[in-house]
């Protein structure tokens, strides 16, 4: 290829090698500045649809089946145990996109030994964030088992409060006017959610409100600790890629997972067996929650916060008809309430310039300062 006059020589080589048996075009040089940013712009649009309805449907699917396999009659799995299951399934799909980005195995494998092993301290750090994040599964499965699959979608959005907060206090990280008024809300939202939860006339079958709750709460502080600190450790070393962290705190989490079945529930497990209960619902149910944090980090790629929004949004939608379907949720203004809040501050704290846009909150919040 050479220029010539404002122009790209292009040769293409035929069947032989000899210079008389190549074809040249002359192409303006325009047009390689308009072709190739097109292609680029359509890819990163597919890879943004991509990303939006992979992370919608598994925040649906997850909380929908998960609270499916808990429900249904016959021998119930044992929790601890699934999410030992989960961390393994996790560490096997890191380790596949490993040899993905690699084209290779064998350097895939020498990349994740020489990260993982002999980067001994490195790899010990992420050893705190896998223990809070073994924690919070578990009381995830707690929380699922005793709320509605509508009810939990909604107030496991209270992470974001507990995020925000322990960014302000440990990384220093400053908030706008706008993004406190959102968290705000969102904690008006959750509030009228578990209001209208705990003093429900419906009959509910095996289920504890408040140990619900509680559990909820627990995790998304878990959840805020762990993101936080997981957050700090990828800033300070940008060589290592999210998957190599993934497989890290993958083999912290079976360890710390395999403990907590021991202690939590070793004499049933011993009983029963590991796999107690499980049925193939149970595997696409622990298959799916997790790739929750590797479909995650294909979205930060590829997304925005505006995607991230909609497709939290989208979850919780699509979690309320299906429990009104399957799981005879019954929907209620105090939670229609609750739930509209929910999902306007979660676009709100994302894009604190929509509230230029909103009657009577645009009078108060004049000030393009308040977005900064």
């Amino acid at each position: 290829m050479a220029h010539k006059d404002n122009q790209i020589i292009i040769e293409i080589p035929g069947n032989e090698s000899s210079p008389s048996d190549r074809t040249s075009y002359s192409v303006p040089t325009s047009a390689p500045n308009i072709s190739v940013p097109l292609v680029h712009q359509q890819t990163n649009t597919f890879m943004k649809r991509v990303s939006l309805v992979a992370l919608t449907l598994q925040n649906a699917m997850s909380i929908l089946l998960l609270r499916y396999v808990r429900t249904t009659p016959g021998p119930r799995f044992i929790n601890s145990t699934a999410v030992v299951t989960s961390e393994i399934q996790k560490t096997i799909f890191s380790i596949i996109l490993v040899i993905n980005e690699e084209r290779n195995v064998v350097k895939a494998f020498k990349l994740i030994y020489d990260k993982i092993v002999r980067e001994p301290y490195d790899t010990f750090k992420t050893g705190l964030p896998a223990l809070l994040y073994t924690l919070q599964n578990n009381l995830l499965f707690i929380a699922i088992s005793n709320l509605d699959a509508a009810t939990f979608q909604v107030t496991y959005q209270l992470k974001i409060f507990t995020t925000a907060i322990l960014m302000v206090f440990i990384l220093r990280r400053q908030l706008s006017v706008v993004q406190w008024f959102a968290l705000f809300l969102l904690f008006i939202g959750i509030s009228l959610v578990q209001v209208e939860n705990m003093t429900s006339t419906a009959t509910k079958q095996d289920v504890n409100a408040v140990y619900g709750f509680m559990a909820v709460i627990t995790a998304c502080i878990l959840s805020g600790l762990a993101g936080v600190y997981f957050e700090k450790i990828l800033k300070e070393s940008k060589e290592v890629s999210v998957w190599i962290r993934n497989i890290q705190l993958g083999i912290f989490g079976m360890f710390f997972g395999a403990i907590t079945t021991y202690l939590s529930d070793g004499a049933e497990v011993q009983a029963k067996g590991f796999l107690f209960g499980y049925t193939s619902m149970v595997w696409v149910a622990t298959l799916i929650h997790s790739i929750g944090g590797l479909i995650v980090a294909l979205v930060v790629k590829h997304a925005d916060n505006i995607l991230k929004g909609f497709a939290t949004s989208m979850a919780i939608i699509i979690s309320c008809i299906v429990s009104i379907l399957i799981f005879e949720f019954q929907l209620t203004i105090l939670f229609t309430l609750g739930s509209s809040l929910v999902i306007f501050s979660i676009f709100l704290y994302s894009i604190p310039e929509l509230i230029f846009k909103v009657p009577i909150l645009n009078v108060f919040f004049r000030e393009k300062s308040i977005v900064l």
